[in-house]
C-alpha cells in the first residue's frame, strides 16, 4: 500500500521537472534554471525485516495549472476529466519519461550514490482540479541500517525545473524497526548558508544551467540517518 495522501495543495515554490508537449511527458529543457511546474510531497521510506531499506514510497500532489495541462494533453475523449485509461496513459508516460533521472531520488550510503529500480506502476488520480500520483521505488543495491553507516533520503530536480516541496517534517517519515537503533533529523538547506558554504563551486554556469550536475541537491529537503 503507497503512502497517504497529504492536504490539499497549498501556493509553494515547488514544480514539478516534467514538460507537456504533444501529449508527450518530457524531461526539462536543458535551458530551464528555475521552476516551472509546482508539486507538494510525501515520502515514507520503509525498512525491511532484513534490516536494509526496502522502498521509497512516494505522493506527489501537483498545482493546479500543471494539472489542466495534463488534462487538456490526455482527456482524449474530451469530456473534461480523466478516465481510468487516460489517468493509466499519464503513468505510463511519467514512468519512461523519469527513468533517466531516478525519479528524483537522492540517496546517499555514506556519502555515495545509490540508484533506484524503476517503479513497477505509477498510479494516478485527478481530484478537485490537482494531479496526483503515487509509486514506490526500491534501492538498485543494499542499503544496511547497520551500526556506523550514514544515509541520506531525498527528492530533488538536478535541472531545477522542478522543485518538490515537503509541507511540514511530518511529511518526511521513516517505517521499520531497524529504524529505532538509528537518530534522524530532517534537514532543511538554508539557500544563502549553502551558497556562502559553497561559493567556489557554485558558478555561474551552474545557475545558468544547473543540468547534468548534482549540485542543486545541496539545497533539497532530506532525511538524514545515522546508525
Amino acid at each position: 500500500m503507497l503512502a497517504k495522501p497529504i492536504g490539499r495543495m497549498r501556493k509553494s515554490t515547488t514544480a514539478y521537472a516534467v514538460a507537456l508537449t504533444g501529449g508527450l511527458l518530457l524531461v526539462p529543457a536543458a535551458a530551464s534554471a528555475h521552476p516551472h511546474i509546482f508539486v507538494e510531497a510525501r515520502l515514507e521510506v520503509l525498512a525491511g525485516a532484513d534490516g536494509n531499506v526496502q522502498e521509497l514510497r512516494n505522493v506527489w500532489r501537483f498545482d493546479e495549472v500543471f494539472s489542466s495541462s495534463v488534462l487538456m494533453d490526455f482527456d482524449k475523449n474530451t469530456n473534461l476529466k480523466l478516465d481510468p485509461d487516460e489517468l493509466k496513459e499519464v503513468g505510463k508516460t511519467v514512468r519512461e519519461s523519469l527513468a533517466d533521472y531516478d525519479y528524483y531520488t537522492n540517496l546517499t550510503l555514506n556519502g555515495k550514490v545509490i540508484k533506484v529500480n524503476k517503479p513497477d506502476v505509477i498510479n494516478v488520480d485527478y481530484r478537485d482540479g490537482q494531479l496526483l500520483m503515487f509509486f514506490a521505488v526500491k534501492p538498485s543495491e543494499p542499503m544496511p541500517l547497520a551500526k556506523g553507516n550514514k544515509l541520506s533520503f531525498g527528492i530533488y530536480d538536478p535541472t531545477l525545473y522542478t522543485s518538490v516541496d515537503f509541507p511540514s517534517d511530518n511529511e518526511l517519515v521513516t517505517e521499520g524497526d531497524a529504524f529505532k537503533s538509528c537518530t534522524q533529523k530532517v534537514v532543511r538547506p538554508n539557500p544563502d548558508e549553502v551558497i556562502a558554504e559553497n561559493r567556489s563551486t557554485l558558478t555561474d554556469a551552474f545557475f545558468n544551467d544547473p543540468t547534468g550536475t548534482t549540485m542543486s541537491k545541496l539545497f533539497a529537503t532530506r532525511i538524514d540517518v545515522e546508525c
